[in-house]
Formats: structure tokens, C-alpha cells, sequence
């Protein structure tokens, strides 16, 4: 029933637009700015806190880059260099992306089949996180994400574009890549599999 829910989520979102908004809509829509706002709509949308990193670690050779990145819908900020050391998924994204939006039930599914990976999500020069938020809920990305609206990310981590999945073995190395989306829940299930070493 969730996959279900998950995946009519999906095909409403591809009838929308997939590209930065250009044009104003017809009736003025409040957006959530302020931090309470996006606190009180991640927690609406069931997405979690970012973890906790120590502020102060250095990255790890061919290891993720020491920031200082929000949360996205908290005030946290998050020290990529810092992450728990256990083997992760970290997928780049935004909700304007289309192919981003096409890999989402992959993702989701593959997060909720996951036993011993975590999945951590990067919105990536992404305008408006309320619609982030949204977006994420709707398709069941039910793991922490962070925000880098500047693209600081693009030169340390090689961000060609959206979407890209990274795979991060448990000493904090970066040992596997993917550009472009992601085909299927197999594909994503094996990508990890060969990657990591685990589901």
C-alpha cells in the first residue's frame, strides 16, 4: 500500500512542470520562508533531522568535503566530513528536476528496503524548500536532507548536474558514482550491492 501511495505521488508530480519555475502563477501562493515555517512543513511531510556532525572534522582522503550546509526544514547545519562513518547513498536532487523526479520511486523504494545504508539527500541550487519539502514527502524520501543552494558542492564532489547518487563506503570514502538517474529499485539495489557491499 505505501509503494502504491508512493508511486501515484510520482505520476501526479510528472504531469507537473518539471523546470525552474518562469513565470508568476495566477494567485499569489504564501510561501514558508522563515525556519519555523519549513520546521512546521518537514514535520507535516514526516522528514527527519539531519544527523548530529562535529562542526570541526576534517574530510578523509577521497572523502566527503568539510562544510557548513543547512538542513533542510531545520536550523541545523551539517558537516558533510562529519557524517556518521556507515555506508551511505547520497543522492543530489532538486524539485524541479525532472529526471530527478523520474528516479524518486526508485529511491524511495530502495530506502525503504534498506537495512544497512543510509540514504541522505542533497537539494541541490533548489530556490524554494518548501516545495522541497513537499516534494521529498510526497515520494517517500523519508531521510535527512541537506541544502546547497550555492552549488558549493559542484568542484569538491565533480557535480556535473542533476541528479547524481554518490556511494560512501563506511570509512567516509567516496567510492562509487552515478550521473544521471536511476533506471530502477534493481539497478539502485545493485549499484549499492557492488558499491558498498550492502543493502
Amino acid at each position: 500500500m505505501k509503494r502504491a501511495s508512493i508511486a501515484m505521488a510520482v505520476a501526479l508530480l510528472a504531469v507537473t512542470a518539471c523546470a525552474a519555475p518562469t513565470t508568476a502563477p495566477s494567485e499569489p501562493v504564501p510561501a514558508a520562508t522563515t525556519t519555523a515555517d519549513l520546521t512546521s512543513l518537514r514535520v507535516e511531510y514526516g522528514l527527519p533531522e539531519c544527523p548530529e556532525t562535529d562542526l570541526d572534522a576534517q574530510p578523509v582522503s577521497e572523502g566527503l568535503p568539510q562544510t557548513a550546509l543547512p538542513c533542510l526544514g531545520t536550523d541545523q547545519v551539517v558537516n558533510l566530513a562529519g557524517l556518521p562513518k556507515e555506508p551511505t547513498v547520497l543522492n543530489f536532487w532538486a524539485q524541479w528536476c525532472g529526471p530527478c523526479r523520474e528516479e524518486s520511486l526508485f529511491l524511495a523504494e530502495a530506502w525503504e528496503d534498506s537495512e544497512e545504508v543510509s540514504f541522505i539527500g542533497i537539494n541541490y541550487q533548489d530556490p524554494q524548500p518548501d516545495w522541497a519539502i513537499e516534494f521529498a514527502g510526497l515520494v517517500g524520501w523519508t531521510y535527512p536532507h541537506i541544502m546547497d543552494m550555492e552549488r558549493t558542492l559542484q568542484t569538491s564532489l565533480k557535480v556535473p548536474g542533476l541528479p547524481i547518487t554518490l556511494f560512501v563506503d563506511a570509512d567516509g570514502h567516496v567510492v562509487g558514482r552515478h550521473l544521471g538517474g536511476i533506471d530502477s529499485t534493481v539497478q539502485l539495489q545493485d549499484l549499492i550491492d557492488d558499491h558498498l557491499g550492502a543493502s
